[in-house]
């Protein structure tokens, strides 16, 4: 309203005394003449911080600094995506991601099934005697990866695993491997797993069958017919260069380096 009552009184006054007598710069009012955005005022540090924290509360905190920039900019003041970053982060407001989430069991396939000859037996009484395994997923900087790890059941050693971008058979294939040349256990060892296409595959089964291995699949949908799940700290910073030092953060160190079992007590989850 100011600049339009200032465009219609610039012809008897002069343009300097108009603006100043209403309080606004002749900049504004020539960015307003050209269709701009005329000159919005600059808050301080520590009002835009208390905008911040006002918009953060009402959004539950799902802005980060990108949004919080946009937000801060639609409610008329002028802020710089670099100075709303740096007041989010010296005062310790973060959005809250969801967790990605990917499926990492597909059990809708016609491949064969074998029965749970495991049946939740969970404590067997030597080792290389049951190996158990599965699939989860890390997200790093460069996409998804997708870890394979074979545990001997009896102390939750990790004895194979397998890191490739790709959830095929050959991802569970190459853990399985691993573990056997570890290991290399008599003929009869139990391997127990879920239903995933992965595991029902013609390639793995040859690769059970060559190494006289028994498969065991976990009944359809029930998660407590497996006796551990992998567990993987959510790691957001790691590239594929790196992924290796978060499979081997599964295990823990003997002295001489070598892989050793996986820590914490043997769960059910």
């Amino acid at each position: 309203m100011k600049y339009a009552w200032i465009d219609t009184q610039c012809r008897q006054y002069p343009l300097s005394v108009l603006c100043e007598v209403l309080a606004v710069s002749i900049n504004g009012y020539r960015a307003w003449k050209r269709g701009g955005t005329p000159e919005r005022q600059r808050l301080t540090d520590a009002q835009l911080l208390t905008l911040i924290r006002t918009i953060h509360a009402k959004v539950k905190g799902a802005y980060g600094s990108p949004r919080m920039t946009d937000e801060v900019r639609s409610r008329g003041f002028p802020a710089s995506k670099a100075r709303v970053e740096r007041l989010m982060s010296a005062n310790g407001i973060r959005a809250r991601h969801k967790r990605r989430y990917r499926v990492t069991t597909d059990s809708r396939h016609k491949l064969p099934v074998a029965q749970n000859v495991l049946n939740r037996n969970f404590t067997p009484a030597e080792p290389n005697q049951v190996f158990t395994s599965d699939i989860t997923y890390i997200w790093t900087d460069e996409g998804w990866l997708y870890l394979a790890v074979t545990l001997d059941l009896f102390n939750r050693e990790g004895v194979g695993w397998s890191v490739k971008p790709r959830m095929t058979a050959d991802l569970v294939t190459a853990a399985l491997t691993m573990a056997w040349f570890r290991r290399r256990p008599a003929p009869g060892v139990l391997h127990h797993s879920d239903r995933g296409s992965q595991y029902a595959s013609h390639e793995f089964q040859r690769k059970l069958a060559s190494y006289g291995m028994r498969c065991s699949m976990s009944r359809k949908g029930n998660c407590w017919d497996t006796q551990s799940k992998i567990r993987l700290e959510r790691r957001p910073d790691l590239t594929r260069a790196g992924i290796g030092r978060a499979a081997l953060a599964l295990t823990c160190r003997s002295g001489s380096g070598v892989p050793r079992a996986l820590p914490g007590p043997a769960s059910v989850t």
